[in-house]
């Protein structure tokens, strides 16, 4: 739990830093309900990149393909950080409705987990209302666990930012 709270704290302060120099309405901060549930947070790098950052809790336990049963219904923290590519026009002719992908990172933190660590595949969509600084957001993520040992699986969740 306290590297937890160290690597929040860090994710946290890193943000504010990069966004006290970044123009307006650049960060996002929110929440994720699904796999994990927990904070979001988004900064924007330029027009159609960005940079998404989120720290969870799960009780389901983990739905790594592979690993074994004992893990059924152990709190876990998860962490991650991820790159995202936005296809504005992809769906919508007014921007509305970006397409977004990326890949990323994840660090499983709790009893049994040992500080399991994966690489993500994102796919979303998100829906930008005008003349208001919220992103609301449905992503999909497999994953690819590489530590400590190796299995596939899918994270999900519906989510909403508000933007600074």
């Amino acid at each position: 739990m306290k590297n937890t709270l160290y690597a929040f704290l860090f994710l946290f302060f890193l943000i504010i830093s990069v966004t006290i120099n970044g123009q307006t309405r650049k960060f996002g901060l929110g929440v994720i309900i699904g796999e994990p549930t927990g904070v979001s947070a988004k900064l924007w790098t330029s027009n159609t990149n960005a940079l998404a950052f989120g720290v969870g809790w799960s009780v389901e336990g983990y739905r790594i393909n592979g690993f074994d049963s004992d893990y059924d219904n152990v709190t876990r923290t998860h962490i991650h950080a991820d790159y995202l590519w936005h296809s504005f026009y992809a769906i919508s002719p007014n921007g509305q409705f970006p397409l977004y992908y990326g890949i990323g990172g994840r660090i499983n933190t709790g009893p049994q987990y040992s500080g399991t660590f994966a690489v993500r595949g994102i796919i979303g969509i998100e829906w930008l209302p005008r003349n208001t600084p919220l992103d609301i957001f449905i992503e999909v993520v497999p994953s690819l666990q590489l530590v400590s040992s190796t299995g596939i699986g899918i994270d999900a969740g519906i989510g909403a930012r508000f933007f600074f």
